[in-house]
C-alpha cells in the first residue's frame, strides 16, 4: 500500500507547494471537476492534508466546489488571474481569428492545444458546420503527450531526450487507457508526422474520428502549441490531408509572427514536470 503524506513538520514552503500542486491538479478535471476521491489518489496525499488545503485554496477564491456534487472546480480568482496572465502568454487571444477561419473554411472542427508537464490540454474548439461531427476532445480535455493530432504535433516538435523523458514518464498511463498507443506507436507516429509535414491521427482514440495537427512554434523553436483539425475518416483522405495541412501551415505562420511580438519567458524551456512528491 502506497504511503501517504504527513504534513507535521511541513515547513511553510512545502504547504505552498503542495496547495499549489492540488491547484494544477485540479485544473486538470476541467468542466468535470474533480472528486476529493480522485485528488487524493493522484495527488499522493492522505485525505485530511488534501482537504486542508483545498479548503485553503477555496478561502482563497483560486478553488470553487459544487454544493451538490462535492467536486472541486477552478475558481473566480483564477479565472481573474488567467485573464490577466493572457495580455503576456495570450495564445488562445491570437489565435482565435485562425481557429475561426479554419472551420469557416473546412467546415471541420479545429482546435487550440498547448503542454502542461507530460500532458497536452485543449484550451479550445471551433466548431465547423458540416453536420457529422467528431467528439473525441474538448475544452479543458487533458492527454499525454503524443495522443490525439495536437498533442502528437507537439511531441513531435520536441528534441528526441525530451521525447524518451515524456514517453518513459507516460507509459504507465499510456498502456492502461491508450492500449493503441503505446509508446512504440508513438515513436513510428512522430517519425510519419516529421516526413510529412504534419501529424494524423488516424481514429486511434475513436474508430471514426480523425485528426491532422501542426506545432506552433516560439521563435526559438520550441512549441508554443499546437492546431489541429477533426472529422469523421471519409472527409480525412490523403488529398484532403495535405489541403488541410497547407491551411494550417498558413495559419500557424501568421501566429508564430503574433508571438513574435509577446515577450514571454522564452529563455525558459518547456521541461516535463514531475507530479506532487509522493513521501
Amino acid at each position: 500500500m502506497e504511503q501517504k503524506v504527513s504534513t507535521k513538520g511541513l515547513s511553510g514552503s512545502q504547504s505552498v507547494d503542495r496547495a499549489l500542486g492540488l491547484l494544477s491538479l485540479v485544473s486538470y478535471f476541467g468542466d468535470v471537476g474533480g472528486a476529493l476521491s480522485d485528488i487524493v489518489e493522484q495527488s499522493g496525499l492522505n485525505k485530511p492534508t488534501a482537504r486542508r488545503l483545498l479548503l485553503a485554496l477555496i478561502r482563497s477564491g483560486l478553488l470553487e466546489q459544487d454544493p451538490l456534487t462535492r467536486r472541486y472546480y477552478l475558481g473566480q480568482e483564477a479565472y481573474v488571474l488567467g485573464t490577466l496572465a493572457t495580455r503576456r502568454y495570450g495564445l488562445l487571444q491570437i489565435s482565435r481569428d485562425s481557429l475561426n477561419f479554419l472551420s469557416a473554411k473546412t467546415q471541420d472542427t479545429s482546435f487550440l492545444s498547448i503542454q502542461r508537464d507530460n500532458h497536452a490540454v485543449c484550451l479550445h474548439r471551433e466548431e465547423g458546420t458540416y453536420p457529422i461531427r467528431t467528439h473525441a476532445l474538448q475544452a479543458g480535455y487533458r492527454h499525454p503527450l503524443g495522443v490525439g493530432a495536437g498533442s502528437l504535433a507537439i511531441l513531435a516538435a520536441m528534441p528526441d531526450d525530451d521525447i524518451e523523458t515524456i514517453l518513459a514518464a507516460n507509459e504507465t498511463e499510456l498502456l492502461a487507457e491508450f492500449p493503441d498507443l503505446a509508446p512504440p506507436q508513438i515513436r513510428a507516429d512522430i517519425a510519419a508526422a516529421r516526413e510529412n509535414g504534419f501529424s494524423l491521427n488516424p481514429g486511434r482514440i475513436l474508430a471514426n474520428s480523425w485528426g491532422i495537427g501542426l506545432a506552433i512554434r516560439y521563435p526559438d523553436g520550441r512549441p508554443a502549441g499546437a492546431l489541429s483539425i477533426a472529422a469523421i475518416d471519409s472527409r480525412m483522405q490523403p488529398v484532403r490531408q495535405v489541403e488541410l495541412a497547407s491551411l494550417m501551415r498558413a495559419e500557424a505562420k501568421k501566429i508564430e509572427a503574433r508571438l513574435a511580438h509577446l515577450q514571454p519567458l522564452h529563455d525558459r524551456p518547456a521541461r516535463p514536470v514531475a507530479p506532487i512528491a509522493k513521501r
